[in-house]
């Protein structure tokens, strides 16, 4: 990722796409186009942008799932979504990265229909503070989601349909337990760049290189502290997974080349690699015994866990890479890029990809492979979420199709609920889509 010398581009690239969504209900009903509209009845406004939630019988009578109102609209949902793909702006370090994997692509067949939607809310309002990194919802369960809105972490109970505060780091954040490197001076209005969640253990990282973790079923804060003190600091990905040994760790990537392994028992700096570019994502394979690094090149790396050593480095990215993800039976792995692509790889034989799976608009910002291995899921930045069938080589695919960006896409751990987290000035809010079953769901009685 840019360093923070740049971080004011990056900003500007993020508000003005968060402008554009913003004029999305003005741009579908042609008000830009019109200089007589600025008389627009104020009512009507109101009505077209008061949005409410969204059930699955509600969808299935006709109603959109974010509950855009097209009928009153001067554009149709197929014109506005063509107009969308040929208008978006995917982020780019290399130019024109994306236009020239095109051959290389699998050829995929779509209409799959593995998860069904089954319910919108608009109570949760996810955001994103920098528009590179998109890991910023996680489920714990099928009812229990993790996620980030401006200063907090909040909790939504999907059963329930109840939003909680976590943790505000608008104010100052110390640290309630004594451990070896806890700051327990804590932090001042933390910026929130990337977070994981898993079981009841709770990890943020911040713009300054912070790491703020928290039990989720304790009071108070348990450690924090500052990875690095170096300008080129961001902290771009963390990982929480169970270590050989049974307890949990996690793993941060951050923008100084380094990633750093931590306990959580004591919170023990265990581990710490350097790298010769920033390092944007890191993810441990099923037998901790790998890493699969990725970061500011075009190539990803393979590295023993153990001693930090390059095992094998992956070639055939045209730009830089945001994610990495495992699939469960450990000899795949797969790497997004912002080259439009995602790509899958075999350890046994890294001379190729196994498939070349190509978005619609953006980079691929985060990967998901399901607990079981079924299904990977692909999150470009924008519009689109993407679920492979792994059994069918990754060429038969479902096709997640909405408005806004995506802060981030989570599995729950039994794979029944897949969570989407979608930033927009209007349409802001947490999709929810059930795994099909030859059963069907109750609908909601929202």
């Amino acid at each position: 990722m840019a360093n923070n010398r740049q971080s004011a581009h990056q900003l500007d690239y993020m508000e003005e796409d968060g402008e554009d969504e913003a004029d999305s209900v003005a741009e579908m009903q042609g008000e830009a186009q019109n200089d007589d509209t600025q008389d627009v009845n104020l009512d009507e406004y109101d009505m077209l942008t008061k949005v409410t939630d969204t059930s699955a019988s509600q969808a299935r009578n006709g109603k959109d799932i974010q509950g855009i109102p097209w009928d009153r609209l001067n554009i149709t949902r197929e014109d506005y979504r063509r107009t969308r793909i040929l208008q978006y702006q995917n982020y780019e370090n290399v130019p024109a990265s994306g236009e020239t994997v095109d051959k290389q692509c699998t050829p995929i067949e779509k209409g799959g229909e593995y998860y069904e939607f089954f319910y919108n809310t608009r109570l949760v309002k996810p955001t994103i503070l920098h528009f590179q990194l998109r890991n910023l919802v996680w489920a714990t369960s099928k009812h229990d989601v993790y996620l980030i809105s401006n200063y907090s972490i909040l909790h939504w109970s999907a059963l329930l349909h109840r939003l909680s505060e976590v943790l505000n780091f608008s104010g100052h954040v110390v640290p309630t337990e004594k451990h070896p490197g806890n700051l327990l001076e804590g932090f001042t209005q933390t910026q929130i760049s990337t977070m994981a969640v898993k079981d009841s253990f709770m990890v943020a990282g911040g713009f300054q290189g912070e790491i703020v973790c928290k039990r989720l079923n304790k009071p108070g804060v348990s450690f924090c502290a500052r990875t690095t003190y170096e300008d080129n600091a961001i902290t771009n990905a963390v990982e929480i997974y169970e270590s050989i040994s049974g307890g949990l760790n996690f793993m941060a990537s951050n923008n100084d080349c380094g990633i750093r392994e931590y306990n959580v028992e004591k919170y023990e700096l265990i581990n710490q690699f350097q790298f010769s570019w920033p390092v944007n994502h890191t993810s441990v394979s099923p037998d901790r015994r790998l890493l699969a690094v990725v970061g500011d090149d075009l190539e990803g790396l393979l590295v023993d866990a153990h001693n930090g050593k390059t095992v094998a480095s992956v070639v055939g990215h045209k730009d830089y890479s945001f994610a990495t993800a495992w699939h469960p039976e450990g000899h795949i792995f797969a790497t997004g890029n912002q080259d439009k692509t995602c790509r899958v790889w075999d350890v046994r034989d890294l001379s190729k990809s196994l498939a070349v799976l190509k978005g619609n608009m953006g980079a691929v910002r985060s990967l998901r492979f399901s607990s079981d291995g079924q299904f990977l899921v692909v999150a470009e930045p924008a519009d689109f979420v993407h679920v492979y069938d792994t059994k069918a080589n990754y060429s038969k695919q479902q096709e997640i199709d909405f408005f806004g960006e995506i802060s981030g896409v989570s599995l729950s751990p039994d794979d029944e609920s897949l969570f989407i987290g979608v930033w927009d000035r209007t349409y802001a809010s947490l999709l929810q889509y059930n795994r099909r079953h030859k059963y069907g769901y109750l609908d909601s009685f929202m």
